[in-house]
């Protein structure tokens, strides 16, 4: 099917979430170009003319998960003044930024898999701005500033254990549901674990004595 030549912004975005969909579910290596031509209703040549390659496809696609995050990430408004309530807050955020985007944890599940081969070559990736350190950096200054929160903490530390209770869990869900004899994707298992989320950060990032104030 060819189509229309006055609307190719639409046409690439429809490839775009075709490919987001074959590459989620098949991983790099398993995706099929026919398939995204056939479910994004245009052709591998229009395909090729757009990405060039299945690869550069794929790029885009990650860059453009990456990048609606760092959207969502700068739309944030909390209030660092309360610097508690506003971690629980961004926790709160990127646990059901996770649940509410499965694409992105499954993109980079199969990037991972790849050992980042493909995403080490974009420039664009390596160029987007993470709102989320920033936002976590004021947040903890600010807390260290009223003796809520350690004097210590690294942002990227900080950042790595939040990113690492989510998306362990959320990456793992199958295996772990298996091995626990419950389905963690119910809507009160994920809750718990959020709270649980909340509570292991905020013991980790509170100031001897500060907990419970």
């Amino acid at each position: 099917m060819k189509p229309s030549p006055r609307d190719p912004e639409r046409t690439r975005a429809r490839i775009l979430r075709a490919a987001r969909t074959e590459f989620m579910r098949h991983g790099y290596s398993g995706a099929r170009v026919e398939r995204i031509s056939r479910s994004g209703r245009s052709s591998d040549r229009m395909i090729y003319y757009y990405f060039e390659s299945k690869e550069k496809l794929y790029l885009a696609v990650l860059e453009g998960v990456y990048a609606e995050l760092g959207e969502a990430e700068s739309a944030l408004v909390l209030d660092a003044s309360r610097p508690v309530e506003a971690l629980a807050e961004l926790i709160a955020f990127t646990w059901n930024y996770y649940l509410s985007h499965p694409e992105f944890v499954a993109l980079l599940s199969n990037e991972n898999l790849q050992r980042g081969r493909h995403i080490t070559k974009s420039v664009r990736v390596k160029q987007l701005s993470r709102p989320v350190l920033d936002i976590l950096g004021t947040i903890l200054a600010e807390g260290a500033r009223q003796k809520r929160f350690r004097r210590d903490l690294d942002v990227h530390q900080v950042y790595l254990t939040l990113a690492a209770l989510g998306y362990f869990y959320l990456s793992n869900r199958y295996t772990l549901s298996s091995f626990l004899g419950s389905d963690l994707m119910r809507a009160e298992r994920c809750d718990a674990w959020l709270a649980e989320i909340t509570r292991v950060m905020q013991a980790a990032v509170a100031a001897p004595g500060a907990r419970g104030k």
